[in-house]
């Protein structure tokens, strides 16, 4: 080719516009949490069913409970991923950043029981009602215990971290930043759990500061999995403490 011909060659085409991130909006967000009480209610009727279908089968409130949750929580997230694939032609996992290298995940999975131990001495600080959780209620067996220490050290952070740090988090951190992100992400994880603590303030704040610092593992790390799995070490630090003060139980 000659110069001539390099001075009128066509230019090289653009790179092609990157993806908007996320790409999801609010009226995602307002489905996904508008089906949270409706797939919850038709879980619970769904077990309803079954129990009065089989009748035979041993009754564990714990149990049925945490079935109800755990079936709630698959319905809820099959309308996202329906949203995600049918209206956007986009993949669950990697759309809600479920991704992170092993190091970082390893590194957030060691701080969780640290974070709890900071949001103890805060809690004593704070001078925090002792408040049963409701569940403490079902947790009369062997089987119950275990059970609920499965649930809340792997299912119950997998959902809320891909609820509240995969999906609703980096919608927030786009249009308001990342520091009103984390903060307004953390806002409704903390609200979810205040029946548990009859709405004390004191306990509201606690889940709060570690919501926070969830948010900020998100952010930092860009893994919605590191932040669940410093969840999941935060979470297994409190039901071993509870295990501990119930030792007698396991007698």
């Amino acid at each position: 080719m000659t110069e001539l011909d390099t001075a009128f060659a066509p230019p090289p085409d653009p790179d092609p516009p990157r993806p908007r991130y996320p790409f999801w909006g609010y009226q995602d967000v307002i489905l996904f949490f508008g089906a949270a009480i409706p797939s919850l209610v038709f879980a619970g009727l769904l077990v309803g069913a079954l129990r009065a279908a089989f009748p035979g089968v041993p009754a564990s409130k714990a149990f049925d409970a945490l079935i109800v949750q755990f079936v709630g929580y698959c319905l809820l997230f099959l309308c996202l991923y329906l949203v995600f694939r049918v209206r956007y032609g986009q993949p669950f996992w990697a759309s809600l950043a479920w991704q992170g290298s092993r190091p970082r995940i390893a590194m957030a999975m060691f701080v969780g029981p640290l974070l709890a131990l900071g949001v103890a001495v805060f809690g004593l600080l704070l001078e925090q009602p002792d408040i049963d959780n409701p569940f403490q209620g079902f947790l009369r067996d062997r089987f119950s215990i275990v059970l609920f220490g499965i649930f809340v050290t792997t299912l119950g952070p997998l959902f809320e971290e891909l609820a509240f740090r995969g999906f609703l988090q980096p919608l927030l951190s786009r249009t308001l930043g990342p520091v009103m992100g984390v903060l307004l992400g953390s806002v409704p994880f903390a609200l979810l759990h205040a029946p548990q603590y009859g709405w004390s303030w004191q306990h509201v704040a606690l889940v709060g500061v570690a919501s926070l610092v969830f948010g900020i593992v998100r952010h930092v790390t860009g893994s919605t999995a590191a932040a669940a799995g410093m969840h999941a070490t935060y979470n297994l630090t409190f039901f071993a403490a509870f295990v501990f003060q119930r030792g007698s139980r396991f007698g």
